[in-house]
Formats: C-alpha cells, sequence, structure tokens
C-alpha cells in the first residue's frame, strides 16, 4: 500500500512517518512540504534519514493519504483528492465538526470544504469503529478531546454521573506545532505553567459533540487547558458529580473499574489502571491510559486519563484510524511500549 503525508515538515506529519516506517503492509511513497520543498527528508529530520524521499511540493501517485496540514489548508488539499478516490485521514480539525457553521465560529473562516463535513467520520476508533472501516475521510480526533471523551465516555452512557463536566488538562509543548512563536519559546516555557484558551478552546465543541448524544441536554463542559514544560504528552483530570450512589469506597471504585473494563477491556490501546497514571506510561505509544475513581467527600467522580499528544493524540490514531479503514490489524505498526524512564 502506498501511503503519502502531506505536510510531512510538521511533528505530526514526521511523527506519522516515524511510526509508519516500521509498518510491514504500508511503504511511505511521497512527502510534501512547502517550506522544505526539494530537500531530502533526511536531511530536514536525521532520525528519518532511513527513507530516502525528497520532500515534494505536491503529492505523487499513491493509494491512501495522511494529511498533516494545518486547519483550511488540509480540507483544501484533501477534497480533490477524495473526489479522484483516494481515502484520506485528515490529523487537522478540518473535518471534526459536524457543522460548518460552528466551525467558522472557532476557526474564524469559512470551510473549505462543507459538503465533505457531513460524510467525514469522527476517528476516534474506539466509538466509532465501524463508521471508520467504510469511511472516504476520517478526521483524527484533537489530542485534548482524545483524552477527555475516552476518560468520561462510559460514566456519562451508563448514567452515573450527570453533565456537569469539568475537564483540567495539562500538554507538553510539541502541541503547540512546529511553528515559532513566543508562546512556546524556551525561555517562556521552562519552569513555568500556565493556562489558556480560558475564554473557549478550539477542542471544546468537538468534546461537546461527541458528548451530547449520551449526555443529553444536561452537558456542560468547562475545559481548561495548561501548557507545561515538556515536550510530550497529556494528563487530564477530569470531574464530574455523581447522580448513583456506588456504595463504600472501596465498593464503588470496584463497579467502576469494572464498568470501565466492560467498555474498553477488549480495547488494544485504552487500558483502564490500577494506579493514577504518568505522562511518562505512555511516551512514544499508542495507549491512552485510565484511571477512574470516587471522591466519597464530594460525592463526585474523578477520571484521570493520560497519552502522547503526538502518538494517541495525533499521529499514531491517524495510522491507527488508517489500519481499521484498510482492514489491516488495528494494532499494526504501533506495538512499541513506552521509552521510560
Amino acid at each position: 500500500m502506498r501511503v503519502g503525508i502531506l505536510n510531512v515538515t510538521g511533528y505530526a506529519g514526521a511523527e506519522t512517518v516515524r511510526i509508519l516506517m516500521r509498518h510491514p503492509e504500508v511503504k511511505i511513497t511521497s512527502v510534501t512540504g512547502r517550506s522544505a520543498a526539494g530537500q531530502k527528508l533526511g536531511e530536514v529530520f536525521p532520525h528519518l534519514a532511513g527513507l530516502d524521499l525528497t520532500i515534494e511540493p505536491e503529492l505523487g501517485d499513491v493509494d491512501f493519504v495522511i494529511s498533516a496540514l494545518p486547519h483550511k489548508a488540509s480540507a483544501e488539499a484533501v477534497a480533490p483528492l477524495v473526489e479522484r478516490g483516494l481515502r484520506v485521514v485528515d490529523i487537522s480539525a478540518d473535518f471534526r465538526l459536524k457543522s460548518p457553521q460552528v466551525y467558522e465560529e472557532w476557526y474564524e473562516t469559512p470551510h473549505p470544504a462543507p459538503g465533505l463535513l457531513e460524510e467525514a467520520v469522527y476517528g476516534l476508533t474506539e466509538l466509532h469503529r465501524k463508521e471508520v472501516a467504510s469511511a472516504r475521510v476520517v478526521a483524527n480526533p484533537g489530542c485534548y478531546p482524545t483524552g477527555i471523551i475516552l476518560a468520561v465516555f462510559p460514566a456519562l452512557k451508563e448514567g452515573i454521573i450527570d453533565g456537569q463536566l469539568i475537564a483540567d488538562a495539562k500538554s507538553g509543548v510539541s502541541g503547540a506545532g512546529r511553528s515559532l512563536s513566543l508562546f512556546t519559546h524556551f525561555s517562556e516555557v521552562n519552569e513555568n505553567v500556565q493556562a489558556y484558551g480560558l475564554k473557549g478552546h478550539r477542542h471544546l465543541p468537538e468534546i461537546i459533540q461527541e458528548l451530547e448524544p449520551v449526555a443529553g441536554n444536561n452537558l456542560a463542559v468547562t475545559f481548561v487547558p495548561h501548557l507545561i514544560p515538556m515536550t510530550r504528552g497529556i494528563l487530564a483530570t477530569c470531574y464530574a458529580p455523581l447522580k448513583q450512589d456506588l456504595g463504600d469506597p472501596a465498593t464503588a471504585n470496584r463497579r467502576l473499574r469494572e464498568l470501565y473494563l466492560d467498555y474498553y477491556g477488549h480495547e488494544p490501546f485504552v487500558k483502564v489502571v490500577p494506579a493514577p497514571p504518568q505522562t511518562k506510561h505512555t511516551l512514544g505509544n499508542n495507549d491512552c491510559l485510565i484511571y477512574p475513581c470516587v471522591d466519597h467527600r464530594a460525592n463526585r467522580l474523578i477520571v484521570v486519563s493520560c497519552l502522547d499528544n503526538l502518538v494517541k493524540g495525533a499521529a499514531g490514531q491517524a495510522v491507527q484510524n488508517m489500519n481499521v479503514m484498510l482492514g489491516l490489524p488495528e494494532t499494526m505498526g504501533l506495538e512499541q511500549t513506552a521509552l521510560y524512564p
């Protein structure tokens, strides 16, 4: 299977190449990047020098495409590829939201290909595997929404909590992308933690979109992201009031664990863990680790989730979606364990 990567020069694009270089059923035959067009891939990313490809301004002949272009540019590039009959996983935000009006509100530009929004599948594979398998366009979820949605979905689905959800999440600096910015300058980030997006983060509407069908009209999400001085990783802690009495502390936590195992025990990349996870537990792999528990003093559910924002939060999930779309084993090329310490 010949695969092409749009915008290999960003973190998500480069990470996609790193993962696919180990994939036994895929050959990367074309990579694009306007800023580095004409250069060898290994000149831009020495760790990818084993792939003897030149970065081109346009995509060559391929059978499947993974787009790591920024929003707006991605939809503009993807639409004609789909018309040509190619199947695409889009890592950008362009096809995550079903409403073009909501997209324009949050991304401050009209959607370049609104006709594809209705058929595009939100690629949180654990929730939409059947739809992903037959899709022409799969929208890779955002990194924050992946951890938050997986953390609270079982509890919302079973009616254990109401929809008054608070999600406090911390991310490494690579989540901001590779473009230069004062916001991610070393001197600004090092030995510093900052909250941002308090007036509304662009990942919020997709969290609401995916949780509303199970939460109903009672859903109200407060999502506050934080930037922390590390390269990779997301740790999300989610809180919601309990609607049911789950029993004494030991019973409640046992019932919660059983509930989450019922939902995720068969999933290869979502793991319900016995202790609060740490970001290094997912460094470099495609896992999302989840730890649910009850705060009895406040009668509140707490769920901690953890993932690598560049793998399960971007490139790894894109490969996972690609595998499902192509009828390959879902774990193919993604079996690596975390790098620890």
